[in-house]
């Protein structure tokens, strides 16, 4: 089996929310400063994305509360750039969902096709009231955009494996990934967004079914077990300070590396 010859995660800089969106109404009035990243895979059947980061412009024009920091270096471009590729090298997208700070990188990335949920890509068009500022930024949608539309569970490429998870938002997916010389990494996106939640199954506050979100992390901590995968949070800026940046690869956590196994 093909598995992925390396990943790196691209630095899409930093936006500030309340705890209590952090763990669903726990921890209201403490502002927290969290990152943001994509997944850059290399993969003997092409160049993959998953997710793209956000837009600064967009954030500042319609969240500015958001408080968004993202040098001209974090841009996902410069991070491609970083590890010797352009964007239109990339062969494939795949969000996990099409939140804003999942999807601000979409625009660039003309060459690709876009894979996700059929009933995230319906979601993020028509959104409900509750939903608009996560769908704020449409650009997902450009003229140049093809979509590959999914449902359940699927094998995206050998030692590539999407699973359903909904909960955060309809469509939700995490993905799991078989690297060659490493165990296999949880990219479980927004189901969790910090160890300390995801350890007492809490979820993010935005969300559009909060009893599916639940089911979602367990189902994520049955996999992590099933696999002997390491989990790597999406928003955990205490996680995010021991995980290796581009260009250098990611393997997992310096901690767990040097512990030599999965978390």
């Amino acid at each position: 089996m093909a598995k992925a010859t390396r990943v790196r995660l691209l630095d899409s800089g930093t936006l500030v929310i309340d705890q209590s969106h952090i763990t669903w109404n726990v921890g209201s009035g403490t502002p927290v400063r969290f990152p943001v990243y994509s997944v850059l895979i290399e993969h003997p059947d092409g160049l993959f994305l998953f997710d793209t980061g956000y837009d600064l412009d967009l954030v500042n024009a319609m969240l500015p509360f958001e408080l968004p920091e993202q040098t001209p270096e974090q841009t996902l471009t410069s991070q491609l750039e970083l590890c010797g590729f352009k964007a239109e090298d990339v062969d494939a997208v795949i969000n996990s969902h099409l939140h804003f700070d999942h999807c601000g990188g979409n625009k660039h990335l003309t060459n690709a096709t876009t894979y996700l949920h059929h009933d995230e890509l319906r979601e993020a068009r028509t959104p409900e009231p509750f939903e608009r500022l996560g769908y704020a930024d449409k650009s997902f949608d450009h003229a140049h955009a093809k979509f590959e539309l999914l449902e359940g569970d699927v094998r995206f490429a050998d030692g590539i494996h999407l699973f359903h998870t909904p909960g955060h938002t309809v469509g939700h997916y995490s993905m799991l990934v078989e690297l060659e010389g490493s165990h296999p990494l949880m990219f479980m996106a927004d189901v969790s967004y910090t160890a300390a939640a995801y350890a007492n199954d809490q979820q993010a506050g935005f969300h559009h079914d909060p009893v599916a979100g639940v089911r979602s992390i367990r189902r994520i901590k049955r996999l992590v077990r099933e696999w002997g995968a390491e989990v790597v949070f999406t928003h955990d800026m205490e996680a995010f300070r021991n995980y290796p940046l581009a260009p250098e690869p990611f393997t997992g956590s310096r901690e767990t590396s040097a512990a030599g196994g999965a978390a």
